[in-house]
């Protein structure tokens, strides 16, 4: 590998390092939406419409956790979990250009 092609793949590992740190919190799951009746007689959702209630829903060694979000957390959570999947494409890519580097460190030392 030629040394400005080493350059590049570093200099993109130190932007990619600088967008895990400005990731902000994260977790691994899913908001899900859920409807579900309240149980009042005179409501809407007695009639078919019922409410919508958000959660957040994650599997933990075969199981699975869900706690209850409602309106105000669910952004929030819709966030950490956004960053989550954006730190996993970093991760990746992260992947593929180490084994450019190692790659190219391998083919030197051969020499």
């Amino acid at each position: 590998m030629h040394k400005r092609k080493t350059q590049q793949l570093k200099n993109r590992m130190r932007t990619l390092k600088r967008r895990i740190a400005a990731l902000g919190p994260l977790m691994r799951g899913s908001v899900v939406e859920l409807k579900a009746t309240c149980g009042n007689p005179n409501c809407r959702c007695a009639r078919g419409q019922k409410h919508k209630k958000h959660y957040y829903s994650m599997s933990q060694k075969g199981k699975t956790k869900v706690i209850y979000l409602g309106r105000a957390r669910e952004p929030i959570a819709r966030q950490y979990s956004e960053n989550y999947r954006a730190l996993l494409e970093i991760v990746e890519e992260m992947t593929m250009i180490n084994m450019e580097l190692l790659k190219a460190d391998a083919v030197r030392k051969e020499r």
